[in-house]
């Protein structure tokens, strides 16, 4: 179970930077921030609802906006935390201009993010919640599900070069 759930959080951190990334690029004017820009506002903990939750970079993204402003994405380790805050929450933005989350202008701010999902075997799409920093909800909305999505293969031993092991 812990093994799904891992896998589950590793598929969604490389989706919403690959999402982070297309929005960027498909707004125009969008970039996606690396090197210093990124490791100086990328921040250690986020503060939600009285808890100081840690952060990785491996699971973040910085966009600048076309308007110079900034947007901190990243997924928080809830890890030894209330069952009440595990399921409510699986990331934080930072912004620091205006920017619309499920169709809602959202303001300066930090905020979590949390994704209610349906059953694994439902069809039904899953909702998103974005959260002030005092756990009230700002907006939701739904998130559809792509039929398409695979579930990630463990690395697998494809064969062996003398005495090299080649993965795959």
């Amino acid at each position: 179970m812990k093994v799904a759930a891992l896998a589950y959080r590793g598929m969604l951190a490389v989706a919403m930077v690959a999402v982070a990334a297309a929005i960027a690029a498909a707004q125009g004017g969008w970039k996606v921030e690396t090197g210093k820009p990124f490791h100086a506002a990328m921040v250690k903990d986020f503060y939600l609802e009285g808890n100081s939750i840690p952060t990785e970079e491996r699971n973040a993204a910085l966009l600048r906006t076309p308007s110079g402003g900034r947007l901190l994405v990243a997924l928080i380790d809830t890890t030894g935390y209330s069952s009440e805050i595990k399921q409510k929450y699986i990331g934080m933005l930072i912004a620091e201009g205006a920017v619309n989350v499920c169709g809602q202008a959202v303001g300066v701010g930090s905020y979590g993010f949390g994704l209610e999902r349906p059953a694994a075997t439902s069809k039904e799409d899953a909702k998103f919640h974005l959260y002030d920093q005092a756990g009230h909800e700002v907006t939701s909305c739904s998130a559809p599900r792509d039929a398409d999505l695979k579930m990630p293969k463990p690395l697998a031993r494809r064969g062996f070069t003398s005495a090299v092991i080649v993965w795959n």
